[in-house]
C-alpha cells in the first residue's frame, strides 16, 4: 500500500485533519512477545509530540523496574529541565498478582486493580494525558476485578485529545468491539521454549 494512502474512502463525514487528530483505542493483545514494548514505543512517539503521558501496570510486580520505565522517566526529567517533549508518569498500579501470590490475597489485590481504574477513570474525566498506557489491563478485566461494561463505557466517552492503549492476553470481546486498532502479537518462536530464561535489554 503507497505510504500515506488507505484503501477505502471513509464515510464519516469528517475532514481529513479531523481523522489525523481522531483518539483511538489501541489493544495489544496475543500470546506473542512484544505486546508491552509496542505500547511504550507508542509512548515515546507521543512524548516526542509533546503528549502527557501516563504508564500505569497493573501486574508486574512493583519491585520490576523494566528498562522502559528508566527510559521514559529519564525523559520526563529531560521535559521538566528543558520544556523538550512532555511529561511523564509512571505508575504501577498492582501488586504482581500474576508473578506471585506471596504479598496479600487475591481480594487485596483485586482492591489495587479497582483503586488504581478509579484513578484512571477520574484522569481521563479530566482530560490529563495525551496517551495512557494500561499495562497488563485485559487481566483485570479477565479476573472480573474491574467492571468492563464500565470501562467501555468511560472509554467510549472520554473526551478531548485522549489516546489509550491496552495490553495484555484474552482481551475481553467487548474491548475489542469498541478499540480502533487490534493487533494480535502471534508467537512463532521464543527462546523460552528451550528452557532460557529472559535477558537483560529484552524481557525488562
Amino acid at each position: 500500500m503507497p505510504r500515506g494512502q488507505v484503501p477505502v474512502t471513509a464515510q464519516d463525514g469528517l475532514t481529513t485533519r479531523q481523522r489525523r487528530n481522531r483518539p483511538l483505542v489501541l489493544v495489544h493483545g496475543g500470546t506473542g512477545k512484544g505486546k508491552s514494548t509496542a505500547a511504550f514505543g507508542l509512548a515515546l512517539r507521543g512524548w516526542s509530540q509533546g503528549w502527557s503521558i501516563g504508564v500505569f501496570q497493573f501486574v508486574k510486580s512493583a519491585k520490576w523496574r523494566i528498562g522502559e520505565q528508566s527510559a521514559l522517566e529519564a525523559l520526563g526529567r529531560l521535559h521538566e529541565q528543558t520544556g523538550e517533549g512532555g511529561p511523564v508518569e509512571w505508575h504501577k498500579m498492582g501488586s504482581g498478582w500474576s508473578w506471585s501470590r506471596k504479598a496479600g490475597s487475591e481480594e487485596d489485590h483485586a482492591e489495587a486493580a479497582r483503586e488504581g481504574w478509579a484513578e484512571i477513570r477520574r484522569r481521563l474525566e479530566a482530560e490529563t494525558h495525551g496517551l495512557y498506557v494500561l499495562d497488563e489491563f485485559t487481566y483485570v478485566l479477565k479476573w472480573g476485578w474491574v467492571d468492563v461494561d464500565e470501562v467501555v463505557e468511560v472509554l467510549t466517552s472520554r473526551g478531548g485529545h485522549q489516546h489509550v492503549v491496552i495490553t495484555g492476553r484474552d482481551p475481553h470481546p467487548r474491548l475489542v468491539e469498541i478499540a480502533d486498532v487490534v493487533t494480535d502479537m502471534t508467537k512463532v518462536k521464543h527462546p523460552f521454549d528451550e528452557g532460557q530464561k529472559g535477558q537483560k535489554g529484552i524481557e525488562w
